[in-house]
């Protein structure tokens, strides 16, 4: 139909795997960056610096680009099979472009976030601030735990506790590993709860997919040339008909 063809080469959120590449590389930009000019080599200029990061970026993007117009994806975020299908795809896609992981990207994101914050209350409420920022849903209720071990070690050495004090870290971590041990969690079933978010993000990433595709389907068919046509079912479409490439002009992507 012309316009579920139309659909899958406009639809933005259909390059949503592309535009997670891209956001994949630039969180690479600094460590790429220190390794662009190491201190054995002689100092290089802005302009080379930035070439330099964005060749690299794009290598990154057309690795990806090449599992992407391999790999079958449904648009069936209902359907446990194809949210499994899809994050696996998108494992596949992280792994050849050398990208990180979301919950690697989560864990960037706590180390950069938290890298100067001096105590250890600013500590947690930047964690909460930040899972609520991701959408990320504390299920077990550890956060009210955890500052309730906090409260309870302040109160104890009678002051603010500092992330240097190692001596009084040590109490809170003691406390952390009573919760731990209180909700059942096991240093060994981290891989498992890791793989449980990477398919919660799957299906959030589906859902929304689903909804960008069916309000564009919706704005198209208000359109003359499209009154006769009928709605396509999402599940239907096929993003490897997509065929972007990256255009070294004034243009960085477009679609053939």
């Amino acid at each position: 139909m012309a316009l579920a063809a139309r659909l899958v080469s406009r639809s933005r959120q259909l390059y949503s795997a592309q535009a997670a590449l891209v956001n994949g590389g630039a969180n690479q930009v600094r460590s790429y960056a220190k390794e662009a000019a190491p201190s054995e080599r002689p100092p290089v200029n802005g302009d080379d610096l930035l070439k330099g990061i964005f060749y690299e970026v794009k290598k990154k993007f057309e690795t990806a680009l090449g599992v992407l117009k391999k790999e079958k994806i449904t648009i069936d975020p209902d359907d446990p099979a194809e949210v499994s299908r899809y994050a696996q795809v998108m494992k596949t896609v992280r792994e050849k472009a050398g990208l990180l992981s979301d919950s690697q990207r989560i864990k960037y994101t706590i180390d950069t976030f938290t890298s100067g914050i001096p105590d250890a209350r600013t500590y947690l409420n930047t964690l909460q601030e930040l899972r609520v920022k991701h959408g990320l849903i504390d299920y077990l209720g550890i956060e009210p735990l955890m500052m309730e071990a906090l409260e309870k070690v302040e109160k104890d050495i009678k002051k603010p506790l500092l992330r240097s004090d190692k001596k009084n870290m040590a109490l809170l971590t003691a406390e952390f590993d009573k919760i731990q041990k209180k909700l059942g969690i096991s240093t060994k079933d981290l891989p498992k709860v890791e793989d449980k978010l990477e398919m919660e993000i799957a299906k959030s990433e589906l859902t929304e997919l689903k909804k960008e595709v069916v309000e564009a389907m919706e704005t198209q068919l208000k359109r003359e040339e499209f009154k006769d046509e009928e709605m396509p079912d999402v599940r239907k479409l096929d993003i490897r008909n997509i065929q972007p490439k990256l255009d070294l002009g004034a243009t960085p992507i477009q679609s053939v």
